[in-house]
């Protein structure tokens, strides 16, 4: 395999993980919460969960489905911010989950080309690869807002990496 293979490979596989990652941290996130509690905002400067959720969909499915994956950007985000309890958590789970394995499906696919082509996403100007990486932090992001929110409410820890020693030391 060439160079360029594995590290196509290699990029692959590890946005893969962290999109599975994140979707994980946001199920176990969700199970923790009321329906009452999903779109909950904690002041107007901050977005409920549910809107955050929604925020996500959006902007997988604007910048890896339509862009990476070359088609129409239908994207309204101003919409993702102003719904109001208008689905459960069962239903925003589930189109989080069909958006985060649409787009791990188009990153699978994707051709060396399509990586390396730039292209204009929100009035920025990013490669495919440069796409991958803003989704996977994105998500990751906002992921984070939603588990901090969920521990603030509940006060608890949510053991994201329960049974695992997190103070194991590098090895080559």
């Amino acid at each position: 395999m060439s160079k360029e293979a594995q590290l196509r490979e290699e990029l692959v596989k590890n946005a893969l993980y962290r999109f599975d990652e994140s979707t994980r941290m946001i199920e176990k996130s969700l199970a923790e919460i009321t329906e009452d509690e999903l779109w909950l905002k904690p002041n107007d400067n901050l977005n409920s969960i549910a809107n955050l959720i929604l925020h996500l969909c959006g902007n997988i499915t604007q910048y890896v489905i339509s862009s990476l994956g070359e088609t129409e950007d239908v994207r309204n985000r101003d919409e993702e911010f102003s719904a109001v309890e208008c689905f459960d958590k069962a239903t925003l789970l589930a189109k989080l989950e069909t958006t985060v394995d649409t787009a791990k499906r188009v990153v699978f696919d994707a051709s060396q080309e399509q990586l390396l082509k730039i292209r204009s996403v929100q009035g920025f100007s990013f490669s495919g690869i440069g796409v991958i990486i803003h989704a996977v932090e994105h998500y990751s992001y906002h992921t984070g807002q939603i588990a901090f929110w969920v521990k603030q409410l509940k006060k608890k820890d949510l053991g994201f990496y329960d049974g695992l020693n997190l103070n194991t030391k590098n090895k080559e």
